[in-house]
């Protein structure tokens, strides 16, 4: 079943992980998909995802644009219109960490994760919603955490991004939602990614997944179903709710 067909999708930071995943999932169901990288040292993985999609039948296109940058995300929304015509869903999926103690974390890191992970659902939002509202339609599905429902210690900055993400749907959501375009959120709790790659087997890791009812760390594959099932029209009256994909861990 090609949930997707006809359609056409932008995610972005996805040469890896999460992204990734949603981009083949999207690609795998009959979309058109055009992602974001960011640094040089990506080029090589978004080359081989392009490669990925194109094999399934679909186009696919990588740009390396930076989320956080507010005209580079209107330069990236303006040449995929150009080169696919239309976008129908928007996944905000670009994200960083820089875990700290309150009281050893400096402006500059504050301010780092507050730009990639909040800053860029303003930034690559306000410029989708334009070619979305002349369709009449869209969905736009935004990257939060299980964090920023529960907060946790040394993450103050990326909970308080992840929350702001969650505020911001909500309101999106009330805004657009006579326009037929759906504004989503997924929270994800602990997936098994480059991100975390630090939790390796072993105590530390035991330790996490004891938190968790269903006993396992996510797949990246896990979240991008959800992802197509809020991009796609099984998901057509949903609007303005957070999709906690985290196992149970926040019961």
């Amino acid at each position: 079943m090609n949930l997707l067909q006809g359609k056409t999708a932008i995610v972005t930071g996805a040469a890896r992980g999460i992204g990734e995943a949603v981009a083949l999932k999207f690609a795998e169901h009959g979309a058109n998909v055009a992602f974001t990288y960011v640094s040089d040292g990506s080029k090589e993985k978004a080359e081989a995802l392009v490669k990925k999609i194109e094999a399934m039948g679909v186009k696919a296109k990588a740009y390396q644009s930076n989320a956080a940058d507010y005209v580079a995300c209107e330069n990236f929304v303006n040449d995929v219109l150009s080169a696919f015509g239309q976008i129908d869903i928007c996944v905000n999926n670009a994200g960083i960490s820089k875990d700290n103690l309150l009281l050893r974390m400096t402006p500059e890191q504050w301010n780092e994760v507050i730009q990639v992970n909040l800053n860029s659902v303003f930034n690559m939002t306000k410029h989708v919603i334009k070619p979305m509202m002349k369709a009449k339609q869209g969905s736009i599905i935004n990257m939060s955490s299980v964090i920023g429902e529960m907060g946790n210690a040394g993450q103050s900055s990326y909970a308080a991004s992840k929350a702001g993400v969650i505020g911001f749907t909500k309101s999106v959501a009330k805004e657009l939602g006579s326009r037929n375009i759906r504004c989503n959120a997924v929270a994800p709790g602990f997936v098994e990614t480059d991100m975390t790659s630090y939790l390796k087997e072993g105590d530390s890791a035991d330790k996490y997944k004891s938190l968790i009812p269903l006993g396992r760390f996510a797949s990246a594959e896990d979240i991008a179903n959800v992802c197509l099932f809020l991009g796609s029209d099984l998901g057509n009256y949903i609007t303005g709710q957070t999709i906690s994909a985290c196992g149970g861990m926040n019961i």
